[in-house]
């Protein structure tokens, strides 16, 4: 038995970049900052931050382009992947990056009021928006953290 799947709670270092595949898939990509705390030696607490790339597919591509922007808090559930290019000087490089299967929003847009423990909408949400330029919350694309 195998498993690749990684989760983060972070927030979005980039507004996403949607492109299009020449069959017509939506590909959105974004940076993701997760900060890890800890102690330096000196004692006082310092972040640590990682910084991930994440992509998202289809309509899930489509809802992150709309309703994600830099700054805005995600939960990003997916799998690690490997990606093999050839850089400007020639070299071969290798990158790793985040193939989003679940992104779901954790806070509200700027503007929008309320807190960051609102309820959480999921990136691919199904319906129209009719509440402020917000992702609809349909509620069978919802779901609780599991933690």
């Amino acid at each position: 038995m195998s498993l690749n799947q990684i989760l983060l709670i972070g927030r979005a270092g980039t507004d996403p970049q949607m492109r299009y595949t020449p069959s017509g898939t939506a590909v959105t990509d974004f940076r993701l900052a997760v900060n890890n705390p800890s102690r330096g030696q000196d004692g006082e607490w310092q972040d640590n931050t990682e910084w991930f790339t994440v992509t998202a597919w289809d309509r899930q591509a489509e809802s992150v382009n709309q309703y994600l922007s830099k700054g805005r808090r995600v939960f990003v559930e997916g799998k690690l992947s490997t990606n093999t290019f050839t850089g400007n000087d020639g070299q071969q490089r290798t990158s790793l990056e985040i193939r989003a299967f679940r992104v779901i929003f954790l806070d509200r847009p700027e503007g929008q009021g309320g807190d960051d423990f609102g309820t959480p909408a999921t990136a691919g949400a199904t319906g129209t928006t009719s509440n402020g330029g917000e992702p609809p919350n349909a509620t069978e694309d919802v779901e609780e953290l599991p933690w």
